[in-house]
């Protein structure tokens, strides 16, 4: 469809007033996305709170279209509240030419050898944390998860290592979780005295910084800085085009994206991994069988794939659009945000057979498609450790398999919790664990 050609308007969408919209949806996100779905159809406008007026988006070959829009046309950076959260060093921040350049130096960190010396690290703090877990007594599974993944990224990403790693174990947490939970709402993330959430935000970042100053002087002094693995270490090695290094600002901002991008994603999906085989236990079975005979990852993957599409933690991705986009029969002025609705999605049976089942064998031998399973976004701006997340997900998952029984369940499935940015089990993904007979 040429420029010149486009004469259609917006998506239909309710008319209630901007803010009416915007409440509704902090209060009933689920209930009124699903209600506007069954009323207008794939496309739909809507005014979001940040974003404002917005069109939502939940057919693939519109998807497709979003993500393969060229970079200036459709960013991201521009209107990003986690960008802003981060800080300008964050590819959450970025757009266009510096998103890329920015991306080719983190990119190398999670492929090839790199990958497999971070599996060590993965499998140590999985069973250090298992080890810790009760038997034969019900229990939350998402905090022992988020240790796991807390410690693995700081271990392998940050380096850290004794005081470094405590105390930034015990600053990142708070951190990131007041931040995800501030992301929807920018008035709170002001300085507006001394007990605000603002206020105690600025603090937590301050004492970050400081941490990661010191790190950054230890590594530059240290002799060895060349044969280490860890990604600050590998980003204090790295150069752009031009030969320039990254600022410590940049450093320090890429290493807390990496973090919020990686940690409490990954330790919420593993809490539904949890929680959707305690309740299907056909599943249960061969994936111990599986873990126990050392008979590869197969049905193990798939499992991790259907559960991010069953229960995707981030529910949605967006745009923004700077000139006016043809999307489909309908046109997005400038201005205006493009959500990609991943949820609706994946629970679409256009596009997946039985879409509320648990079927892991609907990903064995078939490789998810770009534009109908997105749980790391797509195009340009896809998860830059979507491959850390998955392999992470799966020595975990093995150790759990190898070292424990875990219980059936026939209790309804656990609701979906909002924490901010991520959707977790609303109790936690329940275990009833059993050492292994």
């Amino acid at each position: 469809m040429t420029r010149d050609r486009v004469t259609a308007a917006l998506p239909p969408g309710v008319k209630l007033p901007r803010y009416a919209q915007a409440a509704c949806f902090l209060l009933f996100r689920d209930q009124m996305l699903t209600r506007m779905r069954r009323r207008f159809g794939d496309v739909f406008t809507v005014n979001l709170p940040v974003f404002g007026r917005s069109v939502v988006v939940a057919r693939p070959d519109l998807v497709k279209q979003v993500f393969t829009a060229p970079a200036d046309v459709l960013v991201f950076g521009e209107i990003s509240p986690l960008g802003d959260l981060i800080g300008p060093g964050s590819l959450f921040s970025m757009d266009g030419d510096q998103h890329l350049r920015e991306r080719r130096l983190i990119l190398p960190a999670f492929h090839g050898e790199r990958m497999k010396g971070y599996e060590s690290i993965i499998e140590h703090e999985a069973r250090r944390e298992l080890a810790t877990w009760p038997r034969d007594a019900e229990f939350a599974t998402m905090p022992g998860f988020m240790r796991i993944t807390l410690n693995s990224i700081l271990r392998a990403v940050f380096g850290a290592q004794a005081d470094d790693l405590a105390d930034l174990a015990e600053v990142l947490p708070p951190l990131v979780t007041l931040a995800s939970r501030l992301t929807l709402l920018p008035l709170l993330r002001r300085d507006l005295g001394p007990h605000t959430p603002g206020r105690r935000l600025e603090r937590l970042r301050d004492r970050y910084d400081s941490i990661i100053d010191r790190m950054i002087d230890a590594n530059l002094a240290d002799p060895r800085l060349q044969e280490r693995d860890d990604v600050m270490s590998m980003l204090l090695r790295a150069h752009y085009d031009d030969g320039s290094s990254m600022s410590r600002g940049a450093i320090k901002d890429e290493l807390l994206t990496l973090l919020a991008a990686g940690h409490e994603t990954t330790a919420t999906s593993l809490a539904w991994t949890v929680e959707r085989l305690r309740r299907n236990p056909w599943i249960l079975r061969r994936l111990a069988d599986e873990a126990r005979h050392d008979a590869g990852n197969t049905l193990r993957m798939a499992t991790i794939q259907e559960v991010q599409r069953t229960r995707p933690v981030i529910p949605a991705t967006g745009r923004h659009a700077m000139e006016d986009f043809p999307l489909g029969e309908w046109v997005v002025p400038a201005g205006h945000h493009i959500v990609v609705a991943a949820r609706m999605i994946h629970h679409d049976p256009r596009f997946f057979e039985l879409p509320l089942q648990f079927q892991p064998d609907r990903f064995i031998g078939v490789k998810p498609d770009t534009y109908t399973w997105v749980p790391f976004g797509g195009g340009l701006r896809r998860c830059p450790g979507a491959a850390f997340a998955h392999m992470e997900m799966d020595v975990v998952l093995r150790v759990l398999l190898q070292e424990f029984d875990l219980d059936f369940t026939d209790a309804p499935g656990e609701a979906w919790r909002d924490r901010g940015v991520a959707f977790a089990p609303g109790d936690g993904g329940l275990a009833l664990l059993k050492r292994r007979r």
